[in-house]
């Protein structure tokens, strides 16, 4: 077979040239010492073809060199396969450039250690496409990070799959981004875990997708802490929820 050093010393045309067959049968040590000229020269489809030990054995450097048409060429297997550190050092346009389904296929572990600056990144199309086991792993700083258009963005399941933590380091501005059907999905921990200047900046729509139980978990700082706005906004249903300590805030 070919050694690394004839095949560092092929040319891109002749890399081009070979085989998804050929690709395929490249070792791990073989694919690890292409330089990133030699790499770039590889097509979408022999991408495709690499083992995922190849893709894995892949410098930081000749992940960041790859182009977005080859980072498409990826398949769900080989992303699922690539370590934190490849993870991490991609640039905000390869990540860019993933579908929804590639980036759905990215391990917990990858998504865990994207950049903010990547995740922010990403598309409403893109976010949509997490898993809820990949948004249960967003570190609060990720979570914290994200655009109102993109927390706006989240499906019901995805808000479910939202830790308390998660939720407590929503500013005003993102926790107002959330529709009223979103709001009435948060776990009565993730709603009780809101402090008093996200309570009083909720819209009265949010609040008025409040559910029962959602209400009857409030603090009494929580109910001490909305405005006579949000006050007036609450149903009779929902008044009648409130705790018996809650309703006590608010007569007195």
């Amino acid at each position: 077979g070919l050694t690394t050093t004839t095949l560092g010393s092929l040319s891109t045309s002749q890399v081009a040239a070979l085989t998804n067959a050929q690709i395929i049968a490249l070792t791990t040590t073989q694919v690890s010492t292409l330089n990133t000229t030699t790499l770039g020269a590889l097509t979408t489809a022999q991408v495709g073809a690499l083992e995922v030990a190849d893709v894995a054995a892949l410098t930081t450097a000749s992940m960041a060199a790859l182009t977005t048409a080859q980072v498409r060429g990826l398949t769900a297997t080989q992303l699922a396969g690539l370590t934190t550190t490849q993870a991490n050092t991609l640039t905000t346009t390869l990540v860019g450039a993933l579908t929804t389904t590639q980036v759905g296929s990215l391990s917990t572990a990858g998504i865990g250690v994207l950049t903010t600056a990547n995740l922010v990144a990403l598309t409403t199309t893109q976010v949509g496409g997490l898993t809820a086991k990949q948004i249960a792993v967003l570190s609060t700083a990720q979570v914290a990070a994200m655009t109102t258009s993109q927390v706006g963005a989240l499906s019901n399941a995805q808000v479910i799959a939202l830790t308390t933590a998660q939720v407590s380091t929503l500013n005003t501005t993102t926790l107002g981004a959330l529709t009223t059907a979103q709001v009435g999905v948060l776990e009565v921990a993730d709603v009780a875990s809101l402090t008093t200047a996200s309570m009083a900046a909720l819209k009265t729509t949010q609040v008025g997708g409040l559910t029962a139980t959602q209400i009857a978990g409030l603090t009494t700082t929580q109910v001490a802490a909305l405005t006579t706005t949000l006050v007036g906004a609450l149903t009779t249903t929902q008044v009648g929820s409130l705790s018996t300590a809650g309703v006590g805030v608010l007569t007195t």
